[in-house]
């Protein structure tokens, strides 16, 4: 995982993110999820492009149960952009660098 990335938790997701300064744009993954896996490298990739313009944060839905059904995450992996605690825009399943780009560069 990139030096980019945080983790992310029930506990700290309203501090991380909802009442975070810049846009955030939040990974919903599972350990066992291969999908998940192979998107991995393509959020660290956006990490580093977006570094200093938004945060990317992963949250594990197994560990953290209560943010992913707040937000009715029902499939993984998938991707939320929040900004002013308020979700922009989603992305469900593996997607490509441009497409998550265009998203954010959509709400930045």
């Amino acid at each position: 995982m990139s030096d980019k990335v945080m983790e992310v938790s029930d506990q700290n997701f309203d501090t991380e993110v909802l009442q975070a300064a810049q846009p955030v744009l939040v990974d919903f993954w599972a350990v066992w999820c291969g999908p998940c896996r192979a998107l991995a490298p393509t959020v660290d990739a956006v990490a580093e492009k977006y570094a200093g313009k938004i945060r990317v944060v992963k949250l594990n839905v197994d560990d953290n149960p209560s943010t992913a059904s707040r937000y009715s995450i029902k499939g993984i992996p998938t991707l939320l952009l929040f900004a002013g605690g308020q979700v922009k825009g989603q992305i469900v399943g593996v997607s490509s660098k441009e497409a998550i780009s265009q998203l954010i560069d959509a709400n930045l």
